[in-house]
């Protein structure tokens, strides 16, 4: 059985090699973030952002669409991504692109799951790219 309905997109990423500089304060994410959501054209529900000392960031999006979180490990140059999106795929794919635009990873490791109802019997319908 194929998914009878596709109901939205999620993508998990995974960056390598970003600049500790710009992902250290919070004020440099959520900065970057605000403008990300916006660009997307995703509808903020809320926000909630936490800085770690001596440095690191948590920032989620509570969206309509369904949700954008962020975490970041300066001292690993690392950013974990997760993006979900229900409805317009390309919102998803806009916000991932931006967000690899504006972070500058060396590397990326990401998965694209489309979600929804039924069962996925072709594995070409998930795509892992690393």
């Amino acid at each position: 059985m194929r998914l009878e309905k596709v109901v939205g997109l999620h993508i998990v990423a995974e960056l390598y090699g970003c600049d500790p500089e710009l992902i250290s304060r919070l004020e440099n994410v959520k900065r970057i973030l605000d403008k990300i959501v916006k660009v997307s054209e995703l509808t903020v529900l809320d926000s909630k952002h936490h800085q770690f000392e001596p440095y690191g960031v948590t920032s989620l999006y509570l969206l309509a669409e369904s949700h954008l979180f962020v975490h970041t490990w300066p001292e690993y140059g690392y950013v974990a991504v997760d993006i979900f999106t229900c409805g317009d795929e390309e919102k998803a794919k806009v916000a991932y692109e931006l967000i690899i635009k504006e972070f500058k990873p060396k590397k990326v490791k990401k998965i694209e799951i489309k979600r929804g109802i039924g069962e996925i019997v072709n594995k070409k319908e998930i795509k892992l790219l690393v």
